[in-house]
């Protein structure tokens, strides 16, 4: 089988010649094919110069022709412009073109106005699909892996006609970064409109209207030198900067940013909150896995299943300095001496009595979990990562029960007399598109100088970024002083 490749610029009457004599050989020879390649003019001469480069040919006119081993595979033999394709149909196949001159410009002009045309046609179509952009950074992280089926899903995202996902990574490769977006391609889900890679932050976080900030780079940085952990963290708040520089300026207004990941979550929200004026309801730090773990825990001192264990508030710093509370935590289906319907629970404080327990062994077993995790696995736990953001985008998007809480880290602005300027976690329910504080819990004396230890602590990191800045200084002298001597009480 014979498969010419035919490739010229639009106006061009030879290539116009070429097109009309190929067509004939097509209809004439049952085993003849022909594809062509129509460029427009002021694009020609690049697409030329890549194309004769990439195969290493030499070629300066259009149009240009090559023929492809259908059967052998391999790359195209060059057979040259127009003179060259007749001269074969001539020698080959005893065909020649006669066609004028002026036929040939009238073609020509003819094809270019289609494929103007056409394009303008694509371009129309293509502005009718309003699609919803979802940027990931660390895209490499093998969680994102773990989050692309169930995020390009209905379930996830019942609003969406068709979703635009962008994979960012600065310092990913990007052949991998080609690779994933192939995979991604090759699901062919339907709410799929397009996927873009980026290596840099040119075009980053453009008409955003989710953002899930995966990265991860700073593991283990609790247990670096006070030296390490301060040149971590300038480095990682000059990238949130930037981050928060962009968002503001390309996303949309009511862009949801979601911060997820290992280490730093709470710190990583708080700077790029620091830098950005956006609505600070539209930034968030996950802590559901946090919640997730706790859960487990008490499930599997209870004997019951993860699922059937609800309610539990994750308070303070993910990932860092945090405190479990079971006050408003249910259990269902529990072998107790009292039992009853699918819907009936039990308050978890009624049936665990061991206070010692629940302030101790408890948190110690939350605090490690991940870790032990990782160890066992030796690798990251991508999984139940990917889980918590996909609960918490599911809550923010309304596809769960409004009633449900949730630990999410947001800024305290007006709650618990903490600093509007930081990110912890505390109880949170989702209405209409929004979050909101959940406020009948109760917060004792003890609870609340563990808030602000908390928050002292993430704002000395904070400061850390920069000691000499003089931003929210002078408001947050009085709340400083106050927790210093809070932080005193408390170590009694």
């Amino acid at each position: 089988m014979a498969k010419f490749v035919l490739a010229g610029r639009t106006d061009c009457p030879y290539y116009a010649k070429a097109e009309l004599l190929a067509d004939r050989l097509a209809r004439s020879l049952p085993n003849f094919r022909i594809h062509k390649i129509s460029i427009l003019p002021d694009e020609w001469k690049d697409w030329l110069q890549d194309t004769c480069m990439k195969n290493g040919w030499k070629h300066e006119e259009s149009p240009l022709v090559w023929r492809e081993l259908v059967h052998q595979g391999g790359k195209g033999v060059f057979l040259g412009g127009f003179d060259d394709f007749l001269e074969h149909c001539q020698n080959y196949y005893n065909i020649t073109s006669d066609m004028s001159e002026e036929m040939m410009q009238s073609i020509a002009e003819e094809n270019l106005e289609t494929k103007i045309t056409l394009i303008l046609e694509a371009h129309h179509r293509a502005s009718l699909i309003q699609p919803l952009h979802i940027w990931i950074s660390s895209a490499l992280n093998p969680t994102c892996n773990m989050l692309i089926p169930s995020l390009l899903s209905a379930e996830v995202l019942s609003q969406a006609s068709a979703i635009s996902l962008h994979l960012l990574d600065v310092e990913g490769n990007e052949e991998e970064l080609e690779s994933l977006k192939m995979e991604t391609e090759d699901l062919a889900l339907p709410l799929l409109h397009q996927v873009t890679i980026h290596t840099d932050l040119k075009d980053a976080f453009q008409k955003a209207e989710i953002i899930l900030l995966l990265d991860d780079h700073w593991s283990g940085v609790n247990d670096d030198t006070d030296v390490q952990q301060q040149q971590t963290i300038k480095a990682l708040a000059a990238l949130y900067t930037e981050y928060g520089r962009l968002i503001e300026a390309r996303a949309n207004g009511d862009v949801k940013v979601i911060v997820s990941g290992g280490s730093l979550v709470n710190l990583r929200c708080s700077l790029l909150l620091k830098a950005c004026s956006l609505d600070s309801r539209r930034f968030v730090a996950v802590a559901t896995q946090l919640e997730n773990e706790a859960r487990a825990a008490i499930a599997n001192k209870l004997r019951v299943r993860t699922s059937e264990v609800t309610d539990v508030i994750v308070w303070g710093d993910v990932g860092d300095s945090f405190y479990i509370d079971l006050q408003r935590a249910n259990v269902f289906n529990y072998d107790g001496p009292i039992k009853g319907p699918p819907f009936f629970s039990h308050p978890v404080l009624e049936i665990i009595y061991d206070r010692e327990w629940l302030e101790g062994d408890f948190q110690d077993i939350v605090r490690c979990q991940r870790a032990a995790v990782v160890s066992k696995t030796c690798r990251g736990a991508d999984m139940s990562t990917a889980n918590g953001i996909l609960t918490l985008l599911k809550a923010w998007n309304g596809t769960l029960t409004p009633s449900q809480v949730f630990s999410v880290g947001v800024s305290c602005t007006d709650h618990y007399e903490l600093p509007g300027d930081v990110i912890l976690s505390v109880p949170v329910m989702f209405t209409d598109g929004q979050w909101s504080v959940v406020s009948d819990v109760t917060v004792g004396d003890d609870l609340k100088q563990k808030l602000h230890l908390f928050a002292s602590n993430l704002r000395k990191k904070m400061d850390t970024e920069n000691p000499s800045t003089e931003v929210n200084q002078e408001p947050d002298q009085n709340f400083d002083k106050s927790m210093e001597n809070q932080a005193k009480e408390y170590a009694l």
